[in-house]
């Protein structure tokens, strides 16, 4: 807790015609007890001011720094000196200028208006009580182990072996199969990987398999599963089912590459699969050419694959939208059951893949005689990329035709297929004789069909939520890939997203250099993404739990386990950081060191509320992730935008880490309405912590009740969702909430 501190105003940002020294003043007037330094500089972010605050802090013994001026979001390098704590007051973005009179137009640019020097008072008087009521965190570091767990002997894992190695770290790679190589163990050859991109490429898998098993720092077990993984990144054990036995290994973090297999090809029954013995899918077509089996001479590709679409419409039989679900959960089980998550949507989103996949085995068939022909007839054909020079290298390719066509129908007549197809290109409808379909094989990630991991949480043996992307391992953090929903676990190549072999690499070095960095980060005690570097971490005053298990059942990480009590164990470099679990706690015993429920409470209580509303006008509290929408605010205010200068702005980590007793506060206190302002959430969420905002939605439920039995209209809170590009929305969400407030009259709690 800072008890000497120093208040620093940046006169360069702090503009609008506000007298500067008069802030001084009235900072003075009430903080000189415990701010023995406070004075204005013409600019803070440079060499000269920094010399000067390092030789206040020695003279004055200060402990703690409020620096007025910009954004905490800039210049955070600058203001950085050592053991002493820094917090930032934003009256530049979040204050000048983002000011606006009540009517809506601009201040003099000369005379800052009262509203605007009380405003800038109110922010300085909550950055003084933020700062008193922050403590430096010192992290729990621990003696982090440097070995990674490779989960699957792939493609993906064998390249994420070999950037581990080279990084210095061990490595311990299980492969369920006998040999190494996963499924490129069946490639012929592989879309082009390398310059010019044009012509397929060869696979030298040997070569790749030799060179792993040549490493000195890696362990390999084949013909072996994983059979649970318990206790946390840095400090992981991993049972591992060999065909030995079962053996433990202590690890530090996973890449999670276990792959991919086949779509169950009874979906393709719509199509001839199954009723017609000359149509595979692509994966077996592969094993066909592999084998030297090929001897068709005319081969249709099908990526038009709308016939399926028809039959999960209605209009034929014996298809199943959620495919096979033998582990679904049954009355009386729990939640977490694992559910096979396979559907049809598979062969959708391995399009692609199936695109390129076509190309290459046309290839195959074109260079087999040349009388060969080979057609892929589609609805669109998907290819991204570099790879655009591989689709027209194979328009140019004799022998291979291309078609954008409906297919009607597929027949067989006596020993070749007859394939009926309209609105091709050129408009009429064709009749083509095969010998041989092709269908495409949709990607089903691993995840999909079981736990896989077999997490030893409370929360379950599988990733969560995987209902979101149909059971592949991947997430919406638009900033962060590789990440799941488990700490330390990060996920690479098919089992993320469908991918060709050039993506699954990249992916593998990706997942492996955050492996690395959550090892790292766990040694030193710190957070990983999106809090990279933050030593805080949730203290738990256990005298007063009631073993209510919300912050256990609202983690959206898994950080929080049961002990043998049922009290929450916490499980340090499994968190991220975010407060879910101090905004959950009924009895708030969830704090932390420079983030508590004390420290915004004490902020709130320092909004000046008027009494008479109808005079001095309303006052709104804005609770806005510092994730997406401080930022947007920010953004907003630096591009001209304003609004009313009756809102009062607080970051929180995440809206859920709001706790219910902060708008009590407010409401309390006499603020007319509570706006929440956090990221999207739902399907398409965009929150860091996956599961804040939606959880805060929830939350605001039982506040809206609260306050009916309170007298205090339940819609005084509300809750807005805002992407970070979406800053010029802002304004209006906060002036139309403000009309609101304004027409529902004051607060019925002012002036108690």
């Amino acid at each position: 807790m800072a008890t000497k501190l120093g208040v620093y105003f940046d006169q360069s940002c702090i503009t609008g015609g506000v007298d500067v020294d008069n802030l001084v003043s009235i900072t003075t007037k009430k903080w000189n007890s415990i701010a023995p330094v406070i004075k204005a500089l013409p600019s803070l972010a440079n060499e000269e001011a920094h010399k000067e605050i390092l030789s206040d802090i020695e003279e004055n013994e200060l402990d703690g720094l409020l620096i007025c001026g910009s954004s905490p979001r800039v210049d955070w390098d600058i203001h950085n000196y050592g053991n002493i704590l820094v917090e930032r007051v934003n009256l530049r973005e979040q204050g000048v200028l983002c000011y606006q009179n009540p009517d809506g137009s601009e201040p003099q640019p000369d005379s800052a208006p009262q509203l605007m020097i009380e405003m800038l008072e109110d922010y300085i008087n909550m950055g003084v009580q933020k700062l008193q009521k922050t403590n430096k965190p010192s992290g729990i570091p621990i003696e982090a182990i440097h070995k990674v767990m490779v989960l699957g002997g792939g493609w993906t894992g064998l390249s994420a072996v070999e950037n581990l190695v080279k990084s210095g770290y061990e490595v311990i790679l299980v492969e369920k199969d006998l040999e190494l190589g996963g499924k490129v163990r069946n490639f012929v050859k592989t879309i082009p990987i390398t310059p010019p991109y044009a012509e397929v490429s060869e696979i030298d898998l040997n070569a790749k398999v030799n060179n792993v098993r040549s490493l000195s720092n890696v362990q390999i077990l084949t013909n072996a599963s994983l059979e649970k993984l318990s206790g946390e990144p840095g400090e992981y054990l991993a049972t591992i089912k060999t065909e030995n036995g079962t053996v433990e290994e202590k690890i530090g973090s996973v890449v999670l590459a276990t792959g991919w297999v086949p779509q169950n090809p009874e979906t393709l029954a719509p199509m001839g699969y199954g009723k017609f013995a000359n149509v595979v899918t692509a994966s077996e077509f592969e094993v066909m050419v592999k084998d030297g089996k090929l001897n068709a001479k005319r081969v249709a590709f099908l990526l038009n694959t709308d016939l399926i679409q028809d039959c999960a419409s209605g209009n034929c039989e014996g298809n199943n939208e959620q495919g096979t679900n033998p582990e679904s959960s049954k009355d009386g089980e729990e939640a977490n059951q694992f559910v096979d998550l396979e559907s049809k949507r598979h062969l959708a989103y391995s399009r692609g893949v199936s695109s390129l996949v076509a190309l290459k085995q046309a290839g195959y068939v074109a260079d087999s005689a040349n009388d060969a022909q080979a057609y892929i007839i589609y609805d669109s054909i998907v290819v991204q990329g570099v790879h655009e020079r591989f689709y027209k290298n194979a328009q140019n390719k004799p022998g291979i035709m291309m078609t954008k066509a409906e297919i009607v129908s597929i027949n067989e007549d006596n020993s070749e297929l007859l394939i009926e197809a309209k609105d091709t290109l050129i408009g009429t409808h064709i009749s083509l004789a095969v010998d041989l379909i092709v269908l495409p094989t949709g990607i089903v990630p691993t995840t999909a069909k079981s736990a896989i991991m077999n997490f030893d949480y409370r929360q379950g043996p599988a990733f969560p939520d995987l209902d979101l992307f149909n059971g592949f391992a991947d997430s919406n953090y638009i900033c962060f890939p590789y990440e799941t929903r488990r700490t330390g676990v990060y996920a690479a190549g098919c089992v993320r997203q469908p991918m060709t072999l050039d993506a699954a690499e990249e992916d593998a070095a990706g997942a492996s250099l955050k492996a690395i960095q959550c090892i790292e980060s766990s040694n030193r005690g710190v957070a990983v993404h999106p809090r990279s570097g933050d030593l805080s971490y949730p203290i738990f005053n256990m005298v007063r739990c009631t073993q209510c298990k919300r912050c256990t059942q609202e983690c959206p990480f898994g950080a929080l386990d049961d002990d043998e009590k049922g009290t929450p164990k916490f499980n340090p470099s499994r968190c991220r950081r975010c407060g879910t679990c101090m905004g959950a706690c009924p009895e708030r015993v969830i704090s932390f060191e420079n983030y508590n429920i004390d420290q915004i409470g004490s902020m709130i209580r320092e909004i000046r509320v008027p009494e008479n509303m109808a005079k001095d006008g309303p006052r709104v509290l804005i609770l806005a992730c510092e994730n997406d929408a401080y930022p947007a605010l920010d953004m907003a205010a630096l591009r001209g935008y304003g609004w009313s200068p009756y809102v009062r702005i607080i970051p929180v980590r995440c809206l859920g880490s709001v706790n219910a007793i902060w708008v009590a506060d407010a409401m309390s206190k006499g603020i007319d309405g509570v706006m929440l302002l956090g990221c999207k959430f739902g399907d398409d969420y965009q929150c860091h912590f996956v599961k804040g905002s939606e959880i805060c939605s929830k939350r605001k439920e039982n506040i809206a009740e609260s306050l009916e039995r309170l007298g205090i209209e339940a819609d005084r809170v509300e809750q807005f969702e805002v992407a970070i590009d979406e800053y010029n929305q802002l304004p209006d969400m906060i002036n139309s909430f403000m009309a609101k407030v304004i027409e529902k009259g004051p607060n019925p709690f002012k002036g108690y």
